[in-house]
């Protein structure tokens, strides 16, 4: 039975990190929201009585009904081989997942500093605070921390060592992102942490990534996602 991925149609957004990890895995997945009639179907499905999600994404298996990304990527991983058999193992990629999740917010969080329900225009001295404080200080801490694990005792290929997991696959989201985002600021971080170009660009090569990149499944960056590219708080 195909998973079905409950996301809105029109952004990357925290549904692109479960994305990743489906097409990695080659899993068999349906967009629902990007079929006619999908956005009813979302908001139809939010509205159950036993175990309703919070918000997107959530992704149904079967019976089952798993929210949060790194909830539903904990899963994922488990049956598709994208983090150790082991508990210590699975729980060390987790935590990098939930450490990735405070950066997905607080890259949210530079262009709507206030509040989402507020447009960035309504909040631009705000944002323009808070995204100087993110270039300065929170991109590079959080950057310098994924380097080191990634040159830590010794180099490697991805964070956990050779195998691939879903936490290098939301790295990658995140690198992207950034990129998008904050180019400046990244072209310095990739300068001083060459390890980060290298998991990005190994993960960008494999092979089911590859071809999904190259597809129409993969929805460009635009600003009403998380990464907005907006060149004034990228000074």
């Amino acid at each position: 039975m195909a998973y079905e991925l409950f996301y809105w149609p029109s952004i990357q957004g925290r549904g692109e990190f479960v994305r990743l990890a489906l097409e990695e895995a080659g899993a068999d997945y349906v967009d629902v929201a990007r079929r006619e009639g999908g956005v009813d179907l979302l908001m139809a499905a939010l509205d159950v009585e036993e175990y309703p999600a919070f918000a997107p994404p959530f992704l149904k298996s079967g019976e089952l009904v798993i929210g949060q990304v790194a909830n539903i990527l904990l899963y994922l991983g488990e049956q598709h081989g994208l983090a150790p058999r082991t508990d210590p193992g699975r729980l060390w990629v987790h935590q990098l997942q939930l450490t990735i999740a405070d950066l997905v917010t607080e890259a949210h969080d530079t262009h709507h500093p206030i509040a989402s329900a507020l447009y960035y225009e309504d909040q631009k001295p705000e944002a323009l605070r808070r995204s100087a404080d993110f270039v300065e200080s929170r991109i590079p801490k959080f950057m310098a921390y994924f380097a080191r694990l990634l040159s830590n005792p010794e180099s490697r290929d991805y964070l956990t060592g050779d195998k691939v997991t879903y936490a290098d696959l939301s790295l990658f989201q995140v690198i992207e992102g950034l990129r998008y985002a904050f180019p400046n600021a990244m072209k310095k971080i990739e300068q001083e942490h060459p390890e980060l170009t290298g998991l990005r660009d190994r993960v960008a090569a494999r092979p089911n990534i590859a071809a999904y990149l190259a597809s129409d499944r993969r929805i460009p960056f635009n600003e009403e996602g998380i990464f907005r590219r907006y060149p004034e708080l990228d000074q």
